[in-house]
């Protein structure tokens, strides 16, 4: 194994067990976790990448380590409804505007209406200190539509914000079973175009109007059948769990007797496209 330096990547900051980040030399962000990294309770971890084969071990660098065991975390349920201070919130976001609007834009999204859920704040406070402007989406379930959460995402004017993550949901509050109505549900008589975040929603509407972001992958699979929609039109981002998500909730959909068709860009999401 060939050791790196202690200020590039310190095995010492991982509890026992097994974990996957991204490689130090051939990660590419995001989702990209080639590595793995492995923790003995014995006192010894190592850490190879899958793609470029760089490999690492405390061993090698002639000193002990005793991980540290963590205790057990006691999971809270989560809420499944808005909390009043979340709420308050929402009612404190504006109508797209500004900033909000030039993003957009930037990225060549469809403007949805007004009196869809997606606003914006124009100084929104992160967990990291940093301040700026925001898109905010209420998260309301997919067959009942009772608020959920909020979902934010720090922007400028060209971009998303330099803040990481510059995409969250709120803490304490489930999303599962949520979706961000771009359109009232008013709009969606007969066909619904489904995607994974907003931005992708709003490309998809360039050729399918209403359309709602499903905010995630694995929410995406796991939305139910509802009355009222008799065809969707999925855009399924191009990497497997969005792919596998796509497909899954196709079949559900087909299984009841429902119309639902998959669209899949070549690469990244429908957004990459416009945005290029």
């Amino acid at each position: 194994m060939t050791p790196l330096q202690t200020n590039q990547f310190d095995l010492t900051h991982f509890d026992i067990g097994q974990h996957r980040v991204a490689c130090p030399h051939c990660g590419r962000g995001g989702r990209d976790k080639t590595l793995g990294v492995s923790v003995k309770a014995i006192g010894d971890a190592v850490a190879h990448c899958f793609r470029c084969d760089f490999a690492t071990g405390l061993r090698d660098r002639q000193r002990t380590y005793t991980p540290v065991i963590k205790p057990e975390r006691h999971h809270e349920t989560k809420r499944e409804k808005l909390a009043l201070w979340a709420a308050a919130l929402w009612r404190d976001c504006r109508p797209l505007s500004g900033v909000a609007l030039d993003y957009l834009k930037s990225r060549r999204c469809v403007i949805p209406p007004t009196d869809g859920d997606l606003r914006w704040h124009p100084a929104l406070k992160h967990p990291t200190g940093h301040v700026g402007p925001a898109l905010v989406g209420l998260v309301t379930h997919f067959a009942t539509g009772v608020p959920m959460s909020l979902h934010r995402t720090w922007i400028t004017a060209t971009g998303k914000a330099d803040v990481t993550p510059n995409r969250m949901l709120l803490g304490g509050h489930t999303a599962k079973g949520g979706v961000i109505r771009l359109w009232p549900d008013e709009a969606v008589t007969q066909g619904l175009g489904l995607a994974e975040g907003i931005e992708t929603a709003l490309s998809l509407a360039h050729a399918y109007q209403p359309a709602w972001a499903a905010i995630s992958a694995g929410n995406m699979a796991s939305l139910p059948v509802v009355g009222g929609i008799e065809c969707l039109m999925i855009a399924a981002d191009a990497d497997t769990a969005g792919i596998e998500a796509a497909n899954k909730l196709a079949e559900t959909w087909h299984k009841a007797g429902r119309t639902a068709f998959v669209a899949q860009s070549e690469r990244g999401d429908l957004n990459d496209l416009e945005a290029a």
